[in-house]
C-alpha cells in the first residue's frame, strides 16, 4: 500500500479539527481501490485554544492521526515546512483544517498524478464571502507579481496542493527562513495541473489573516522572487537627478534673461518634502531586502518543537 500523508496547519482551530477529519476520512474508500493509505499530520502552531486536545482525542481514536505542536506560534509557512519535513508519505496534501479546501476535490486531484502530473494545485475562481477591499488588492498583487517575477504565480492560488514525495523533496531543499511557498511551488518546477473551484466560506470560527497580515505576507513574496523594487529605487533616484538638473538651467537661464529673482518658497518647500519622501520610500525597500539578508544569515531554525506523535 501507497501512504497518503495530509498536512493540515493549525492555529486557534479547536471548532474545526474534528469536522475536517470527518470530511476528508469520506475519501477513505476512493484511496483504498487505489492501493492508496491515508493518514493524518496535524501541525499545532502554537495554538492558545483546544486545538492541540482535539488532535490528541483524534488519535486515541484513530492510530492515523499523527501531530506536531511547535512550542510558539511560528506561522503558516513554518507549519507547511514542518509538515512536509516530518511527513512519511509518497503522496502529500497540505489542507486548511477550515474546510476552505474541500476534501470532496481529492478523488479527482489524486487521478491527475495517476495520468502523469507531478503536482496538482488548487486556485479560487472567485472571492464571494471576501471583504471588496481585499479582493482587489489580492488581485493587484498577483497582477503585480506577474510583471516583476519570472516565477509562476497564479492568480487565486491556494496552499490546497497534492504532490508527489519528488516534488515536496524540491520543496524542502530550499531552506530559505524568509519563506513565500506559493513562489516556492513556482521556482522548482515539475508539471503542475491546475484545479479551479469557487470559494467555500469558512466551516467555524474566524479567519486568522487580518488585511495588515495579508499585506506583510505579500511584500514577502515581493522582496522573496523579484529585485525589481530595487531597479525601479534606482530608476527614481536617477529621475530625480534629471529633474533637479533641469529646474537648475531654468533658474540660472530665467535670471540671465528676465533677471527675475528667485522665488517660489512655497513650492520649493513641497519640492523638498516630496524628494524627501521618495528618498524615505528607497530607502525603506533596501531595509527591506537588508532586513531578510540579516534573518538568513543568523540561520535560526524556522521552528521549534514542543510535542510531536
Amino acid at each position: 500500500m501507497s501512504l497518503l500523508t495530509i498536512i493540515c496547519p493549525c492555529y486557534n482551530e479547536e471548532e474545526s479539527v474534528r469536522l475536517f477529519y470527518q470530511e476528508t476520512i469520506k475519501n477513505e474508500s476512493f484511496f483504498a481501490q487505489k492501493g492508496v493509505e491515508m493518514n493524518f499530520l496535524f501541525v499545532d502552531d502554537g495554538s492558545r485554544d483546544g486545538t492541540l486536545a482535539e488532535i490528541k482525542k483524534l488519535r486515541e481514536e484513530d492510530e492515523r492521526v499523527h501531530f506536531v505542536s511547535f512550542s510558539r506560534n511560528f506561522g503558516k509557512e513554518a507549519a507547511m515546512y514542518a509538515g512536509l519535513e516530518k511527513a512519511k508519505g509518497e503522496y502529500l496534501v497540505i489542507m486548511d483544517v477550515d474546510l476552505q479546501d474541500p476534501p470532496k476535490l481529492l478523488p479527482e486531484m489524486f487521478s491527475y498524478l495517476e495520468q502523469g502530473y507531478d503536482s496538482v494545485a488548487t486556485r479560487r475562481v472567485s472571492r464571494k464571502g471576501e471583504p471588496p477591499i481585499r479582493s482587489l488588492f489580492a488581485r493587484m498583487f498577483y497582477g503585480l507579481m506577474k510583471k516583476i517575477s519570472k516565477t509562476e504565480i497564479m492568480d487565486g492560488a491556494r496552499d490546497y496542493r497534492l504532490m508527489t514525495r519528488q516534488v515536496a523533496d524540491a520543496v524542502l531543499s530550499m531552506r530559505e527562513y524568509n519563506r513565500f511557498t506559493k513562489g516556492i511551488y513556482g521556482w522548482v518546477g515539475f508539471e503542475t495541473k491546475w484545479i479551479e473551484y469557487e470559494n467555500v466560506e469558512r466551516a467555524k470560527g474566524e479567519t486568522k489573516w487580518s488585511f495588515w497580515k495579508l499585506f506583510a505576507y505579500s511584500i514577502e513574496g515581493i522582496t522573496a522572487f523579484s529585485t525589481a523594487p530595487l531597479s525601479i529605487a534606482a530608476f527614481v533616484g536617477v529621475l530625480f537627478c534629471i529633474l533637479a538638473f533641469i529646474l537648475i538651467l531654468f533658474i540660472i537661464i530665467r535670471k540671465l534673461i528676465f533677471d527675475d529673482p528667485v522665488s517660489g518658497w512655497p513650492s520649493l518647500v513641497c519640492f523638498i518634502l516630496m524628494t524627501s519622501g521618495v528618498q524615505f520610500f528607497c530607502t525603506g525597500i533596501l531595509g527591506q531586502y537588508l532586513a531578510k539578508t540579516y534573518l538568513e544569515v543568523k540561520r535560526r531554525p524556522m521552528y521549534l518543537t514542543k510535542e510531536e506523535e
